[in-house]
Formats: structure tokens, sequence, C-alpha cells
């Protein structure tokens, strides 16, 4: 008896360690990092893969010519790192659910005693093993893997949340990019058109025909656009820096890329709601994973409910005493005298209601950003529709003066100042597009849904 309990105390400690897990060292070098962030490309076979993985489809030629925004959404969602913040969060939060589920462990003692005076002829020694054995009670381990799981699809529910806010930064980065672009060549048309009247002055004022004032006047505005050019140069220098953060790409990585804007050029026209903002009050990534919290908080309270009542827990034990064989059994249980886990159960109350509000308030934050993005670009439809009709009236005035100028009813000076007035018009026609845009953008957000399939409206 004694060797068989010798073995079985040498031999536990290696059967019990036969199952653990190593640690695998995974240091993170920042220069390693840094290398590596330097060298992604949007022509990187990885990517294909990527792309033809979730378009379900093969793609007949690698890199693209052009890149238009859906191609770009797939690149960002590829290299954009809040993706993989929210995945490594979603990581976590399923590990816990496996922490959730785990089942105390038994304990074990062993005991050992050697008896100094004993009769002749007997053992001096007494070997004694016992056993801790848990009984979770009150269905707290079902309680503690609800929680778990809860917490893990709100995780989830997180990455499609993530997944929305870079498609949101990735088109605003390309609608400022579009903007900057298309701003210049505006601005250059009116910078050459101002020049022109500039000339004109000048030359009459050595002729006496212009005066000073009107020279000064004339080269003022040209200044004007000239610095309106310049700002909008460095305007398409940032809008492109933040389209290359907005893909999780260097900077370097958009040279030579040519990008399709083809989806800042139609516009939906005043759009019903009713449908898709009931979807969104319901079917928002984030009011989903707030749910999730909620109900997160509700097992965490039937948990705390459940600790009231203590686990058992059964010490069945074996031991030989000097040639004697004896077995015990106990049951030992922890007595809810002094407390009766109250504490935590007002927490657990508390924190259910301020879960509750929290969804709440969301939902009432969603209603008023829906309501206020529709009625904002609904007036930006309105402004873009006035700025329409001015450029029609600046573009009969401007008929109507080379008709003039034809028939030598008008100099060459007006007709270059109306010239000036219609490019002004349309510049101002194309900010108004960029403003109605920036406000479509902004109710897609509050919906988190794209607003671009249907009711579509061209723009001349």
């Amino acid at each position: 008896m004694r060797a068989g309990m010798k073995k079985l105390l040498l031999l536990f400690p290696f059967a019990i360690l036969s199952g653990c897990v190593a640690f695998h060292a995974r240091p993170v070098s920042p220069s390693q990092s840094a290398s590596a962030f330097e060298q992604r490309t949007l022509d990187s076979l990885k990517l294909e893969k990527y792309i033809e993985t979730n378009l379900h489809k093969k793609i007949t030629l690698w890199p693209p010519k052009t890149w238009d925004f859906n191609m770009l959404e797939m690149a960002a969602a590829y290299y954009n790192p809040a993706l993989d913040v929210a995945r490594a969060k979603w990581g976590v939060a399923s590990a816990a659910v496996i922490t959730a589920g785990e089942i105390p462990n038994p304990g074990v003692s062993v005991l050992g005693q050697h008896h100094s005076s004993i009769p002749g002829g007997i053992s001096p020694w007494t070997w004694g093993l016992s056993l801790d054995i848990p009984v979770q009670t009150a269905g707290k381990r079902g309680y503690r893997i609800r929680r778990a799981q809860q917490l893990s699809e709100a995780a989830r529910l997180n990455i499609t949340e993530a997944e929305w806010q870079i498609r949101s930064g990735l088109r605003k980065s390309l609608l400022d990019l579009y903007a900057a672009a298309n701003r210049g060549n505006y601005l250059q048309s009116q910078l050459e058109s101002q020049q022109k009247i500039v000339n004109m002055f000048e030359a009459r004022l050595t002729s006496g025909e212009s005066s000073q004032f009107e020279v000064t006047q004339s080269r003022l505005a040209l200044d004007k656009i000239r610095l309106l050019l310049a700002n909008n140069a460095g305007q398409k220098a940032r809008a492109r820096s933040e389209l290359a953060v907005a893909l999780g790409l260097p900077a370097k990585a958009l040279n030579g890329i040519n990008i399709s804007f083809n989806i800042f050029r139609q516009l939906p026209q005043p759009i019903n709601l009713k449908s898709i903002k009931q979807k969104a009050l319901t079917g928002r990534a984030d009011m989903l994973a707030a749910l999730q919290q909620y109900a997160a908080a509700q097992s965490e309270l039937q948990l705390q409910i459940a600790r009231q009542y203590p686990d058992i827990h059964i010490g069945p034990g074996y031991e030989w005493d000097q040639g004697d064989n004896k077995w015990t059994l106990g049951l030992s249980i922890s007595l809810p005298i002094f407390n009766r886990n109250q504490g935590p159960i007002a927490e657990a109350k508390a924190r259910r209601k301020e879960s509750a509000a929290s969804f709440l308030a969301l939902q009432a934050g969603v209603t008023g950003q829906i309501d206020r993005e529709e009625a904002a670009y609904a007036l930006s439809l309105d402004t873009l529709k006035t700025a329409g009709n001015i450029v029609s009236g600046e573009q009969t005035g401007m008929r109507a003066a080379k008709d003039r100028f034809a028939s030598g009813d008008t100099s060459s000076l007006e007709l270059e100042q109306v010239k000036m007035e219609l490019a002004r018009a349309q510049l101002a026609q194309f900010e108004a597009v960029i403003s109605a845009q920036a406000e479509l953008g902004k109710l897609e957000d509050a919906v988190q849904q794209p607003l671009d399939n249907g009711w579509k409206n061209e723009i001349k």
C-alpha cells in the first residue's frame, strides 16, 4: 500500500503538467512593423486574393487600371488596422466564453504522519489522501456562459461598426480629394479669364480709357484667385494623405494610381427614409451591440442572484493508518449568515439600469441624427438646384453677350467679364455638389446604409 501511494504521489504532478500550455514569445518590433507598413501597395497579390474571396469571382486584370470606390473599400477593409483591432477584441471576448464555461478543478490533499511511539510490529506511518470536489449550484455556470456569449456577440457586432466607420472615412477622404482636384480646374479657368481682364485694363489705362483704381482692383481679384489656387493645392495634398490613411497605406502607395470618382457624379433625389429609418433604429450595428450589452447585464444580475446560494464541496478521502484502511466522506458549505450577496446584486441591478439608459440614449440620438441629416440633405439639394438655375441664367447672359460682341455692341472686356461671372457661378454650383455629397455621406452614416442605389439624379 505504501509503495502504491508513493508511485501515485510521484506520477500525479507529471499527469497534471502534461496538459499545460507552453508560452511562446511573440515580440513586436517597431522597426519591422514600420518597414512592413511602408512596403504595402495596392498591387499586392494577397490583396487580389482577398478581394476575389469576398467578391466570389475571379479578377481578370490585376492590378485594375482604375480603382473605383468599391475596390478601394475592399482595400481599406484589408489594410486598415481599425478592423484588425475590432477582430482582436472579438477574439478576446470569444476566449472569455471558454473561461466562463470552465468547471472548477477538484482539489487534492495528501497527508503523511510518523508516530514516534507505537507497539512493536506496527508501521509508524500514516498516509492519507482526500479530495475536494466543488459543485456549483443554482445554474451559475450557465449564467456565466450566457453573459460571455452575449458580450462576444457585442464584440462581433463592433466589427461591423468598424467596417462602416472605415467606409465612412474612406468616402469622406475620397470626396475631399475629388473636390480639391476639380476645384483647381475651375479656379484655373477663372485665373486665365481674370488675367485677360487685367491685361485689358492695363491696355486701357495706357490709352486713358481706364483708371488706376480699375487696374488695381482687377489685379487684387487676380491675386485672390492665385491664393485660392495655392490653398486648394494644399487641400489636395492633405486629402491625398487622408485617403492613404483611410486605406491603411503609406502615401507613396497612391503614386500612379488612377482613381474613379463616379460615385460622386450622381445624387439621390429627396429620399423617403421611413422604412430605412425604422431599420436603422432597430438594426444599426452599434444599437444591436448595445442590446447585447444590456442582455449581458441581465445575465450578470441573474448570476449575482444565483450566488446567494452557496456552492457545495464534497470531500471523499482515504487514509492508511498504521495498517488500517479508513475511508471518509466530507461535505462543506458556506453559511450565508453575514451577507447574502446583497452588494453585488445591487451593483448588477444598477449596471442593468445603466445599460438600458445607454441604449435608450443611443436610440434617441440616432433618431435625432437621422432627422437632422435628412433635413440637411434636402436643403443641400435645394441649394444645388438654385446654383444650377444661376448657372443657366449666366449661360443665357453669355450667349447674349457673344451676340452683342459679334454685332459690335459690346467690348471684349465686357465679354470677358461676363465669362468670368459664368465661371464663378459654375464653381459655386460645383461647391453645392460637394456640399450635397457631404450631406449624403452624413445621412448614410446616420442610417449606416449606402443610399447611392436607386433614386439617381445625374449631376450636370
